[in-house]
Order: structure tokens, then C-alpha cells, then sequence
């Protein structure tokens, strides 16, 4: 199978997975691939303004489960994945990712003062620094395109939920005041036999009208 039929079929196959099989779990070498694909995101600038929260903790799903718009998937699924995103940027975030750059891309130190100086002025101090949340919301959602997009790639089911209460999920996952904010998250496994969304058409516009060639 050639490798672009083999990405368009996974596409194809995937859907926002309702009914999970509870008993299915993502093997561990799965899981560590779809781990580093979190990881390998780009983002702007490089900065990764996020955490990803894997609950596999039962009592806590439980808990997020009546915040969740009682969507069953949260408890059933093999991994759940809270994606959270930084709500402001200071000038040691911009540090943190030089002095990450100058170690693995053996610089002198010192070379990238001005990349630096031109993070600072836009995401630190600039128009973007003032809503730095909002910035960085917009690098969580890469992640989870990336991420839905590889779970398909590997056979793993996916859903993701907007559907939640991000300040309840801050609030059981201990993530209120530690400069993060829930954004999203996404449910992964294996789709249920009972799941009737499973065999229903794909709905989509032609590629004319979402494609335009300018």
C-alpha cells in the first residue's frame, strides 16, 4: 500500500469515537509513539506554552466525568488527555528554551540574544504577550490535530471534547495556580462493537469549495 493511500485511508476510517471498548487498552509501544508525537509539535517560536495531562487515574476520571457533560467516554476510554496551555509568558520561558537550543544545537552562548530579544518583544512584552493564553491555546490545538492524526495512523480510536468545564478540570487536576489553564481534551482507545457512529458516512464539502488555489 502506497503511503499516501495508507494516510487517507486512517483519515478516512477515523471518527469522534462515542462508545469506547473499556477493556481495550493502547499497548505500551503505541502509547510511547503517540506520546512522542505530543512532544514533537511544532509551535510558534519552538516555545511549547503547554502541558499534557494523561489521567489515568480512575477516582479523578470520575470526578471529571459529571464535568464532562456526562460523556461516558472520559471513564471508558484507554488514555484520556487533558491538554493545557500557559497563561502568560515571562522572559524565563524564553530562557528556558534558549538555553535548551545553545545545549542540544551545541551553540556559543550568547548567539541567539537576538532571537531572544525578538521573543521577548512580541510574546513577553509585545500585543501577543497580552494575550498569551490565547496564543498558546492556539499551539494546544496543533497537538491535538497532530495527535489525532497519528492515533489514526496507528488504528487508535480517538474523540476529541470541547464539551467540558475547564475550571472543574483546573480544579481536580490541581492544575489552578500553576500558570496552565485547561483548554481541551481527548479521549483514546478502541471504538466499541455498540458504537453505531462507527459505519456512518463521513460528511464533508467537496474539495473545490474548501480548496482554492489564489
Amino acid at each position: 500500500m502506497s503511503q499516501t493511500k495508507q494516510l487517507l485511508d486512517a483519515l478516512q476510517w477515523r471518527y469522534a469515537t462515542k462508545v469506547f471498548d473499556a477493556t481495550k487498552k493502547i499497548p505500551a509501544d503505541v502509547w510511547d509513539a503517540l506520546e512522542k508525537s505530543l512532544v514533537l509539535t511544532p509551535t510558534s517560536y519552538g516555545l511549547q506554552p503547554y502541558q499534557f495531562l494523561v489521567v489515568q487515574d480512575a477516582a479523578k476520571r470520575a470526578a471529571l466525568l459529571p464535568n464532562s457533560w456526562g460523556q461516558k467516554q472520559v471513564v471508558d476510554c484507554s488514555h484520556f488527555v487533558v491538554f493545557t496551555a500557559r497563561t502568560e509568558m515571562k522572559e524565563a520561558d524564553v530562557d528556558k528554551l534558549i538555553a535548551r537550543t545553545v545545549e542540544l544545537r551545541k551553540l556559543p552562548v550568547g548567539s541567539l540574544d537576538a532571537y531572544r530579544g525578538m521573543m521577548i518583544g512580541d510574546i513577553v512584552n509585545g500585543p501577543r504577550g497580552k494575550i498569551a493564553h490565547e496564543w498558546a491555546a492556539r499551539q494546544v490545538y496543533i497537538a491535538l490535530g497532530n495527535l489525532m492524526t497519528c492515533a489514526a495512523v496507528l488504528g487508535v480510536d480517538a474523540c476529541p471534547m470541547e464539551g467540558i468545564n475547564p475550571t472543574e478540570y483546573d480544579k481536580i487536576l490541581g492544575v489552578a495556580g500553576t500558570g496552565y489553564k485547561t483548554v481541551v481534551a481527548l479521549a483514546l482507545g478502541y471504538r466499541a462493537a455498540s458504537d453505531k457512529y462507527a459505519s456512518l458516512a463521513k460528511v464533508r464539502y467537496e474539495t473545490s469549495e474548501l480548496v482554492k488555489v489564489v
